[in-house]
């Protein structure tokens, strides 16, 4: 198959650098809203010095006037202040916590960690008892100053859950596809497999002795246990076969006399039986698609390892060879469906092989080791118990 082309990529891109600039847009939004209200506060705290310094250097103001005057002192609900004199005494405070109520050391601390924020405002009297005004952010704005990064953290969550979410369904779907394909390939395949076994049989009637008879008998064999494979694809398999060993052995054998003969093919197992619960059909498909890519990687030429062994109550199956290797482009996308390095290639055998390991025996297969030029390996794991 062939790969993405530039367009699909770079409409990929494009979708995340726009999500990327609206979470970023929504932030600056955010944080331009909440300097506003912060340059208003202060705005509200200087209309609140003048109504002061006015109310304490008027002789005889009017009832409207200081009916207007204890309106703009009543209306600050929010905005924390503290009036100290010079000397530090505190002339008034209010919205501070209750918990500094009658402790007025506790208050005067809070003026000067308030000074921190915001410089304090002198109030100037004609009788030189000049008093200094500390103040702050309301509880609500010292609150809000976190919500851009907040909001910003929950659209990119919301973002990244409905790019898996969308996967999940994508991957759901080719998963289905994949199985219906299957069905109906073993569908297919199973039509013609019978009437090549019925003459099969007649054949063997005639001679029984035949070597070519006996080829023939054992492709046909291996044919009817493809569909059988194919037929499983989208079910639960039952694992119903222990001794491993006989698995691989079998597949080997089968394998190393229809591999071509420049070709090194060699089989380690250990000296004892490992049993372990497995489908005998599946499991034999995974380890032929990967020496069938192996000897592909080889063109036909070259060492071939198999080898099975124990490590830490793990079952582990190597399939080793010193053909092409691989690019690590080509390494992070060899089990993607549809991903293939060979023209003729669907890009389903090794995809087909991780998802019978990981779904159907709770294992995992991945690529181990390879080079350019050097060649690969690849490794199945399976736990034991």
């Amino acid at each position: 198959m062939k790969k993405r082309s530039i367009f699909s990529r770079f409409n990929n891109w494009f979708i995340f650098s726009l999500m990327t600039l609206v979470v970023i847009a929504i932030v600056i939004a955010s944080t331009l809203v909440i300097n506003y209200l912060r340059k208003e506060e202060v705005r509200r705290v200087d209309i609140l010095v003048s109504a002061i310094k006015f109310q304490q250097e008027a002789t005889a103001p009017s009832l409207e006037v200081q009916s207007l005057l204890l309106t703009i002192y009543s209306s600050n609900t929010s905005i924390p202040v503290i009036i100290l004199d010079k000397n530090d005494q505190i002339i008034e405070h209010k919205n501070i916590s209750k918990e500094f109520d009658n402790n007025d050391q506790e208050i005067v601390s809070l003026a000067k960690r308030m000074a921190k924020k915001y410089p304090p405002i002198e109030l100037e009297f004609s009788n030189g008892n000049n008093q200094f005004l500390y103040y702050d952010n309301s509880k609500i704005l010292n609150n809000l100053q976190y919500s851009p990064f907040l909001l910003g953290f929950f659209v990119l969550c919301y973002f990244l859950f409905s790019f898996w979410f969308l996967r999940t369904v994508k991957k759901t779907d080719e998963g289905y596809l994949w199985a219906g394909l299957a069905k109906e390939t073993a569908h297919q395949i199973g039509t013609p497999l019978s009437s090549m076994m019925g003459w099969m049989e007649i054949m063997k009637l005639e001679n029984t002795d035949s070597d070519g008879v006996q080829e023939i008998e054992k492709d046909i064999e291996r044919l009817r246990t493809i569909s059988e494979r194919f037929s499983k694809i989208g079910s639960v398999p039952e694992l119903n076969d222990m001794n491993f060993n006989e698995t691989i052995r079998e597949n080997y054998d089968y394998l190393k006399t229809r591999i071509s003969k420049k070709i090194n093919f060699t089989l380690l197992l250990p000296t004892y039986n490992i049993l372990v619960p497995h489908n005998k059909i599946l499991m034999s498909w995974v380890i032929e698609n990967l020496v069938k890519n192996a000897v592909d990687a080889m063109k036909g030429e070259g060492v071939l390892q198999m080898s099975v062994f124990e490590r830490n109550k793990n079952i582990l199956i190597e399939v080793k060879d010193n053909g092409s290797g691989m690019t690590k482009y080509q390494a992070q996308n060899a089990f993607k469906p549809g991903y293939s390095t060979k023209k003729r290639g669907w890009g389903l055998g090794l995809s087909l092989a991780k998802r019978v390991v990981q779904e159907y025996h709770n294992g995992d297969i991945k690529i181990s080791q390879t080079e350019v030029g050097k060649g690969t390996t690849f490794r199945i794991i399976i736990k034991k118990g």
